[in-house]
Formats: structure tokens, sequence, C-alpha cells
């Protein structure tokens, strides 16, 4: 039996692309998510959470969350549900999207969807596959995606995030199918996959515009009528007077 395997979820279609998460090469990235998951997790507030995943990942097992795994063109789970999702707006504390978007299926329509669905200041993880690691070698013709960080950023930053809060992770094994941790440094960019997490962009109030006090104000230098002049005499102008 391999290693690290993780059980697909009932409901759930199979032979996808996301179902290479299955195999031992796939369940060992999904292993070494799991202490990054938890440091999210740990610093949730306290609204509800969204986990959505590939149908091998493992779900949070900690309460107010809703969790919800890729079934082919929707989701399965806690309910199942296409998108867009049944949720009000601005609901959850903190969204989770595990290998949910490595098949390339409705990659920004999701990212959208999670932007509306996050609280101001709220969080989203992304787990995807790194493109630049060689175990990319060990998903080739599955049909999985694998896109690069900068591409990514893009795609959260047409969706609302802010560029200025997200920060980036690689996770799991270089080549080995072993459980691996994480890092930031340059060896660990080679590692299976990256981690993003993005904050929602808090929008500011625009201060309202003081009104000005107007008051009545006497004139410093008035200027008099002109006086009529006698018939057959020309007018005087008012600062004539005194002039030779």
């Amino acid at each position: 039996m391999p290693a690290f395997t993780y059980h697909s979820q009932p409901g759930t279609s199979p032979d996808t692309g996301l179902d290479w998460f299955r195999g031992s090469a796939g369940s060992a990235v999904l292993a070494s998510e799991e202490d990054a998951l938890g440091r999210v997790m740990a610093m949730c507030p306290a609204l509800p959470w969204l986990w959505i995943g590939a149908p091998a990942a493992k779900a949070p097992d900690t309460a107010r969350g809703v969790r919800l795994y890729r079934d082919g063109g929707g989701f399965c789970g806690d309910l199942r549900c296409r998108l867009p999702l049944p949720f009000a707006s601005e609901c959850f504390g903190v969204i989770f999207l595990q290998h949910a978007l490595d098949d390339g299926h409705e990659t920004q329509a999701l990212l959208d969807e999670c932007a509306r669905l996050l609280a101001p200041g709220g969080r989203l993880w992304l787990a995807t596959l790194n493109p630049w690691s060689p175990y990319r070698l060990r998903w080739t013709g599955v049909g999985l995606r694998a896109t690069g960080a900068g591409a990514w950023q893009s795609a959260l930053g047409r969706a609302g995030f802010s560029s200025a809060a997200t920060r980036v992770q690689w996770v799991g094994p270089r080549w080995q199918p072993r459980v691996e941790g994480s890092g930031i440094g340059f060896s660990d960019r080679f590692r299976s996959a990256l981690a993003l997490s993005a904050g929602k962009q808090v929008q500011g109030l625009i201060p309202p515009t003081g009104v000005r006090q107007l008051r009545w104000q006497v004139a410093r230098w008035p200027h008099p009528w002109p006086h009529p002049a006698p018939e057959g005499q020309a007018g005087t102008r008012p600062d004539a007077h005194g002039r030779g």
C-alpha cells in the first residue's frame, strides 16, 4: 500500500486530473501542507471558515466551518452546489483552496467568488502546484495545470485582493514522495507546491468635505455713490476730491 494515501470522499466524480492526489506522490504533497494549513487555521477569526479542496484532500475537522470538495464542474461535501456558492456575502473570515484549482476549471470565477464571500480584512489561503519544481515530472500528463506565483498574484489582484498583503511560501517535497516542510529561501522554490495567503482589501470611508462657514462681512473700502452734478456741470468722481 502506498504511503500517505488519502481516500476520496463519497459521491465525488472519478477519473479527473485531481485524482492524481490519491496516489503516493500526490498524498505526500497534501500531507506536507497540513502544518501550514493548521497555522492559518489557528489564526482564524471568530467568523466561520470555508474549505474547498481536491477530492483526496483532508478537510479540517474543527468547528465553525464548511467543507466542500471539487466534484466535476461543481462541489460536494457539506452541501452539493455550483458557482455562485449559496452563501451570503462577507460571511467567512478565512477561505482555504487546497489544490481546488489545479485542473484550471473556473479559476478566476472561483477567486472572484472568494472575494465576495470574505469579510473585510479576511484572508484567502491558496495551495497549488509549483511549475518550477522537478516534482512536476510526477504529475505531467494527468490533466493538471501548474502556474507560477506571479500569475496567481495577478489573478488575485483581478479578484480584488491586495498585492501588498499577499505572502508566498513553498511547501512539500522536491523530488522524493515524502512529507517535507516549507520555507521561503531560494532552495525552497523547488518544492512541489506553493501556498499563497492574500488579504481582502478594506475599503476606507471617504471623509466628508468640510463645510465652509459663511458670514456677512463689512467691506474694508466702501465705494460711495457718485453725487449728481448740477445742470451744465460735469459730475465729480468720488476719488477726485482734494486734487488740484
